[in-house]
């Protein structure tokens, strides 16, 4: 049996409201513009407070463009796919494709390899999110696993060595660096006073301030009652960026064993860390993107400390109802749910 998240409940809800815009005045000089739309395989939804032009198109035209001409690995115009096509030799990126693979690849690094953006075809071989969810022949796995590690890419520059074999995935960290190109826009219109973009629920941004000056106010699911009652709401402050990983957001289920998408480099299955969600906070979308993943695979602890050295806020789900919060998400979370309790 395969469990998709709720979120395609949530399209046909949201499927009449795709590309309209809708001016509210809150004042003479501010207007504020929302607009639901789909990109990067989830429905995206944005608030925008301008004394400006609407700009929510443009906003989610550049989440089509990363997704289309940098990311995919399926469409042939990307620059991810061109990398993998012509593993062996060395290629060309861009500036910005550059700048996303060592990012990338410093948060490998710092991880020991639980963020891993070489395991494409791990990811594909258990299909998760496809067609044929499955677990996969042990010797065909192994066979997979050979030619992942960050380590056998070389990033030079601009300059881009793989060997053959090794493909290249960046969709661990692909919703943040869609965030990270609309802050990059909203930074440049002057006109924007604020704005809060959803991808999917999982990524989530905030710029600038809300006209009342309040917190926006980010709503956390709870892994075990997705349908339900959220498990808490996080405040967000100025321009962060906020992520989610969990166990329950793509999955099936086989001889009655859970198998989620979120696969631990060492052994190419599913991460088994007593964790069930990870939701993390910090001043870069990519970062905080690549963070949530990481610290489901490594588990609380190292996770703590692994956040410690990104300045990022995090917040642990365990399977057994604990709410674990770091000193700097005591601040900003408030649980909503009495089945859960926070510890210490």
């Amino acid at each position: 049996m395969t469990r998709k998240k709720s979120i395609l409940s949530g399209l046909l809800v949201m499927t009449s409201l795709v590309c309209t815009s809708c001016p509210a005045w809150g004042n003479s000089e501010t207007a504020t513009y929302t607009k639901t739309d789909f990109a990067m395989d989830t429905v995206v939804s944005e608030t925008l407070y301008t004394s400006g032009e609407d700009i929510t198109d443009k906003l989610v035209s550049t989440l089509k463009d990363i997704e289309t001409n940098w990311l995919s690995w399926t469409d042939e115009g990307s620059q991810i796919y061109q990398l993998n096509q012509n593993a062996r030799s060395t290629q060309e990126v861009s500036d910005e494709t550059a700048g996303y693979l060592q990012q990338t690849f410093a948060l490998s690094e710092a991880s020991d390899g639980a963020m891993d953006p070489t395991m494409g075809k791990v990811i594909r071989l258990w299909d998760i999110d496809g067609e044929n969810p499955h677990v996969p022949d042990e010797k065909e796995l192994n066979s997979l696993l050979k030619d992942v590690g960050y380590e056998k890419v070389t990033l030079n520059g601009d300059q881009v060595t793989m060997p053959e074999g090794v493909t290249l995935d960046l969709g661990a960290v692909g919703k943040g660096i869609g965030c990270d190109a609309i802050k990059d826009i909203l930074e440049q219109d002057k006109k924007v006073s604020g704005a809060i973009v959803n991808l999917g629920g999982s990524s989530v941004m905030s710029y600038g301030q809300k006209p009342d000056g309040s917190s926006w106010q980010v709503a956390v699911t709870d892994p075990r009652d997705t349908e339900g009652d959220y498990l808490g709401v996080v405040s967000l402050n100025g321009t962060e960026f906020l992520s989610t990983s969990g166990d329950y957001e793509k999955y099936f289920i086989e001889d009655g064993v859970r198998y989620h998408h979120i696969l631990d480099p060492s052994t190419g299955y599913p991460a088994r860390s007593g964790l069930t969600s990870v939701t993390v906070v910090c001043s870069d979308g990519l970062d905080a993107d690549g963070l949530s993943t990481t610290c489901f695979v490594l588990g609380r602890e190292k996770a703590k400390k692994l956040l410690e050295q990104y300045n990022a806020d995090g917040l642990f789900v365990d399977d057994s109802g604990h709410v674990y919060l770091t000193e700097g998400m005591k601040e900003r979370f408030q649980l909503m749910k009495d089945t859960y309790s926070v510890s210490e």
